[in-house]
């Protein structure tokens, strides 16, 4: 479970979904329940996510709920309905899909059930922004670092750090844009630092779009493509699609 998220989080997404799935199947083969649900709350789901193959993170986030109703597992039962919530967000059903993953974290957090949480909530936190809920958002990402610095988990805060300028961009109020910057720029350097570059390119990508419309067109094109050719995979995943897309329109405008 987790080398299939560190092989995600070190730039190689394809192997990471393969090696995901290949311990889906292992649980499977032996048909023990706490096994399976392991596998898929920690690794499928969160790697199907992350590599924003949605038709895959469907069937396991249902594989998941199936389970844990059937066996009584409730924390991973929260983590189902966190990642269904998820999906329903980035298919566009915003009410429900932040309706169903705010009843998942509360379950998280009256167990006082920390794994994986501060990622929930940076997730939580996109969607609200998304919704055009940017103070709902600003609280909820604030709430995501401090749970983050105070667990000392610390392997999600570059992605934390940049929904944080993501989200401050959104309140379009004086300074926004450089307070994001600064955002993106610590983002970037705590991830190089932890060797992420899956985090890199993300926040790349996002702080390119920022020097785009400032007019930063030649920066803006070395920061994301010098990330970008570190990848020998993946090039159909979300993240990369991203980039070579933002990649293509700056240099259009060279």
């Amino acid at each position: 479970m987790t080398l299939a998220r560190v092989l995600w989080l070190q730039g190689f997404p394809d192997q990471a979904l393969s090696c995901a799935k290949a311990n889906i199947d292992d649980a499977v083969a032996i048909d023990h329940a706490l096994s399976l649900c392991n596998a898929l709350a920690n690794a499928a789901c969160p790697v199907a996510l992350l590599v924003g193959d949605l038709a895959a993170a469907e069937h396991y986030t249902k594989l998941l709920l199936l389970r844990t109703e059937r066996d009584a597992f409730d924390i991973w039962r929260a983590f189902g309905n966190c990642f269904e919530g998820d999906l329903h967000v980035r298919r566009g059903s915003l009410a429900a899909g932040l309706q169903q993953s705010k009843s998942g974290i509360d379950v998280l957090r009256r167990a006082r059930f920390s794994q994986y949480l501060t990622s929930f909530l940076g997730r939580l936190a996109e969607g609200q922004a998304a919704a055009g809920d940017a103070m709902q958002a600003a609280a909820t990402i604030d709430e995501a670092i401090r749970r983050n610095e105070d667990s000392e988990e610390r392997w999600c805060t570059p992605e934390l750090l940049r929904i944080k300028g993501a989200v401050v961009l959104q309140t379009e109020t004086d300074g926004a844009a450089a307070l994001a910057a600064e955002d993106f720029l610590e983002s970037i350097r705590l991830a190089r630092s932890q060797e992420a570059v899956a985090w890199e390119l993300r926040t790349a990508t996002s702080l390119g779009r920022l020097w785009f419309d400032q007019g930063r067109i030649g920066q803006a094109y070395e920061l994301i493509s010098a990330v970008y050719s570190r990848f020998r995979e993946g090039y159909k995943t979300d993240d990369l699609r991203a980039a070579n897309s933002l990649l293509s329109e700056l240099s259009r405008h060279r």
